[in-house]
């Protein structure tokens, strides 16, 4: 879809890829999420669109991809969100006492962060870090990665908004030597409760852009009125080019 493989697994399938990239500790297992923004944002930005391909698996998260993918005849797997993944991934690991790496996002949030996951996942162990937001230099980004290599998670997730965080995956991944690395956004802000997420018949209903665009203004409305539009053009011509002989 706009030059980026959706996949097609379940979200069973992933989480049981990601266990068995922990358990065997060869490859490292990388997890990405696609919307109609983000494939906008990779359709100018070749690195940033690398960065997906590099990925092991890029889920269709946006309900706008689920939706343009059916009616453009295009196969791709069910809507899995990054929450769906992050949730389903951590019971896995709560369940054989793993360890988590949180990286990104800032520090008050990763404080009521690390109290839920205390609660919720008492057997998985939990260290974070808060990356400066100005740009950092290339000595600060040698500390950080030491830093998650001397915790040695099974899962290092990371919380920083695309495509900085994809890019940053990409570019690291080698040096870092874990098992997996999903690429999450905002549900740092989730599930730390900071910011609030639709009702769950909202979403069912796909219309969580809408119930989040007036709380969020300034970060949504771009996505909504200038990605989302061009998204569908994009597509449209992309799909039109391939019928011409």
């Amino acid at each position: 879809m706009l030059g980026v493989r959706i996949g097609t697994r379940s979200l069973e399938e992933l989480v049981s890829a990601s266990l068995a990239a922990i358990r065997d500790r060869k490859d490292c297992f990388i997890f990405a999420c696609a919307n109609p923004h983000s494939l906008v944002v990779a359709h100018g930005d070749a690195e940033f669109r690398h960065a997906l391909e590099a990925a092991d698996a890029v889920v269709a998260d946006g309900v706008g991809c689920t939706w343009a993918a059916s009616v453009a005849r295009i196969p791709v797997g069910p809507r899995i969100t990054g929450s769906d993944y992050f949730v389903s991934t951590m019971r896995e690991l709560n369940r054989i006492g793993g360890k988590a790496y949180f990286f990104g996002s800032r520090a008050d949030v990763l404080l009521k962060l690390s109290e839920r996951l205390r609660s919720d996942f008492p057997r998985v162990v939990i260290s974070m870090l808060s990356p400066p937001f100005k740009p950092w230099s290339e000595a600060e980004n040698d500390a950080m990665i030491d830093a998650i290599r001397d915790f040695q998670p099974d899962v290092l997730w990371v919380g920083m908004t695309a495509p900085k965080q994809e890019k940053w995956v990409a570019a690291n991944v080698s040096r870092l030597r874990v098992p997996v690395v999903g690429s999450i956004g905002a549900v740092f802000d989730y599930y730390a409760g900071v910011t609030q997420r639709a009702p769950e018949w909202i979403c069912d209903l796909g219309l969580e852009w809408l119930y989040r665009l007036p709380r969020e203004p300034k970060r949504l409305w771009r996505r909504t009125f200038v990605s989302a539009p061009l998204f569908l053009w994009f597509l449209l011509r992309e799909r039109l080019a391939q019928r011409l002989p």
